[in-house]
C-alpha cells in the first residue's frame, strides 16, 4: 500500500547506498509495495546476489510514538530469533543515521520463496501449526525491560509499559486527529480498568507483533514449509500472549486453533479467563494502531476504507468486552 511514509530513491541513489552497505552495486531494482510504512526495494547486485533493501521513512517526517527506530529494533529482532532457531531472513548490512540518507537502512538476504498472503498451499493447518512453533521459541526470547525501548515508551512492569504504550498512541491522536469509536480518555479508562490482569507478565518477552500472512514466506518446493518470518520492526517486549493478536485480527483465538497446538508442543499455554482479558487489551491496542497510523501515513481512501471500517467495529466490540470482564461480580451480603 502506498503511504507518506515511504521515500523515494532514484537507481543512483539505490546504487550508491548499497555500495557503501555491501561493497557492490545494483544492476536492477524492483520496488515491494505490500508494506504499510518502510520503503522496500529487491536488487540484484553486481556479484549476483539478491537482496531487500528496506529505508526509514524520511527523517523530517514525524511518525507515530512508538514508530522511532523501527529499524534499529527489527536489526535487533533479526539477530535474537536466528539465535532462538526462528527462521528470518539474514541481515547483510545496516546503517543507522546515514550520513548521505538521513536516516535508517537494513539489507536483507532476499528470500527465494512466497509469501503466503499470495498463495493457498495444501496443508494450512499443517504450516498454521509449524508458525506456532516457530512463535513460541520467538516469544522465548527474554530482555531486560518491558516496552519498546528503542523509543523509549517503557515500564518496570509490564502493566505501566503498555499502559505507557496505549497512553503514547492515543497522545499522538493530538497531532493527527483520529475519528475514534469512543473518546480518547473513555478507552484510556477502559483499558486501566482492565488492567490488573496484566501483573500476571511478570519477564519481558520478545514479542513479534505482526505475524499476519504477508510477513511469512513458504517453500513451496516440496510439502509446504515456512522459510522465513520477516518484518521484525514492530516488536516489543511484553507478554507472548500479544502474539496471537495478529494471526486472528478481526476475529478470534480458538482452542482448536493449530496455532496454538504449535505453540504447546514448544512451551505450555493456557487460556484462563484472564489470559483472554489480556488479549482483548492488546486486540484494542492492535485496532488503535489500524485507525491512528493513517494520521501519518495518509493512504489512499479507496485502498483504506474497509480496514478502517473493520477496526472501528472490533475496536467497539472489544472495548464492551473489556467493560464487562472488568466489572466486578456483585455476591449476596449477609443476611439479616
Amino acid at each position: 500500500m502506498d503511504s507518506r511514509t515511504k521515500r523515494r530513491l532514484t537507481e543512483a541513489e539505490l546504487d550508491a547506498l548499497v555500495r557503501r552497505a555491501v561493497g557492490t552495486g545494483v544492476t536492477s531494482a524492483t520496488e515491494l509495495t505490500d508494506g504499510y510504512a518502510n520503503a522496500v526495494w529487491r536488487l540484484k547486485l553486481d556479484d549476483g546476489r539478491e537482496v531487500v533493501l528496506k529505508l526509514s521513512p524520511p527523517p523530517d517526517l514525524e511518525q507515530l510514538s512508538y514508530e522511532r527506530n523501527l529499524l534499529r529494533m527489527e536489526a535487533a529482532a533479526i539477530g535474537l530469533a536466528l539465535e532462538a532457531g526462528v527462521p528470518v531472513a539474514g541481515l547483510l548490512g545496516a546503517g543507522f543515521d546515514d550520513p548521505v540518507l538521513g536516516g535508517d537502512y537494513l539489507v536483507l538476504a532476499a528470500l527465494d520463496g512466497v509469501s503466503w498472503n499470495d498463495v493457498k498451499p495444501e496443508g494450512e493447518a499443517a504450516l498454521r501449526r509449524e508458525l506456532g512453533g516457530h512463535l513460541a521459541r520467538f516469544n522465548a526470547v527474554t530482555g531486560e525491560v518491558f516496552g519498546y525501548p528503542h523509543a523509549g515508551i517503557v515500564g518496570a512492569t509490564w502493566r505501566e509499559a503498555f499502559l505507557a504504550m496505549a497512553a503514547a498512541l492515543l497522545g499522538d491522536t493530538e497531532r493527527y486527529p483520529t475519528p475514534l469509536p469512543r473518546p480518547r480518555a473513555e478507552i484510556m479508562a477502559v483499558l486501566e480498568a482492565a488492567a490488573p490482569a496484566l501483573e500476571e507478565v511478570t519477564t519481558p518477552r520478545l514479542v513479534h507483533f505482526d505475524v499476519w500472512a504477508g510477513n511469512v514466506f513458504l517453500d513451496l518446493s516440496g510439502p509446504p514449509r515456512i522459510q522465513a518470518i520477516i518484518d521484525h520492526e514492530r516488536a516489543f517486549w511484553g507478554d507472548p500472549l500479544a502474539e496471537f493478536v495478529t494471526p486472528t485480527i478481526f476475529g478470534e483465538l480458538k482452542e482448536d486453533d493449530p496455532l496454538l497446538t504449535g505453540y504447546r508442543e514448544v512451551t505450555p499455554l493456557e487460556l484462563t479467563p484472564s489470559a483472554r482479558t489480556r488479549i482483548d487489551l492488546y486486540r484494542a491496542y492492535l485496532y488503535l494502531i489500524l485507525l491512528v497510523e493513517n494520521g501519518p501515513r495518509q493512504y489512499p481512501e479507496d485502498e483504506y476504507a474497509r480496514i478502517r471500517d473493520l477496526a472501528t467495529t472490533s475496536l467497539t466490540g472489544v472495548l464492551d468486552r473489556l467493560v464487562r470482564a472488568s466489572v466486578p461480580s456483585v455476591r449476596p451480603g449477609p443476611v439479616g
